[in-house]
């Protein structure tokens, strides 16, 4: 598992970063087969696809962002980068659910404060 600093050395990996894909999203276009057509344009086309996105997982300590890769296969924890707990606490607030029981996106503020440690 890559952090910060490691993940910085992989320029291919953060080129390809998508800042707009979520959790609920990544769900749709990868594993959910029947809704593709709902969606317009906005699905896997073809087997080795892949997305490159963050997330937060509330429950972990320190506060941190995950790097997921997601195919239609399966998904990889790529790296795990420790960011600004209060950063953490107000994305997980703005999603409007309990602290401690769920998968987030992250936030416009977390992904400049991650861009900016990326150099993006």
């Amino acid at each position: 598992m890559w952090g910060l600093e490691e993940l910085k050395m992989h320029r291919e990996i953060i080129d390809r970063l998508d800042w707009e894909m979520t959790p609920e999203k990544a769900v749709e276009t990868y594993l959910e087969w029947g809704t593709g057509w709902t969606r317009k344009d906005d699905f896997v086309r073809y087997a080795g696809q892949e997305a490159l996105y963050f997330v937060i997982y509330d429950w972990e300590k320190p506060a941190q962002v995950t790097l997921i890769r997601r195919t239609m296969k399966e998904a990889d924890e790529i790296a795990k980068i420790h960011v600004p707990a209060e950063m953490v606490r107000r994305a997980v607030d703005a999603a409007g659910r309990k602290p401690g029981v769920g998968v987030y996106a992250i936030t416009d503020e977390l992904k400049e404060w991650l861009k900016d440690a990326l150099g993006c």
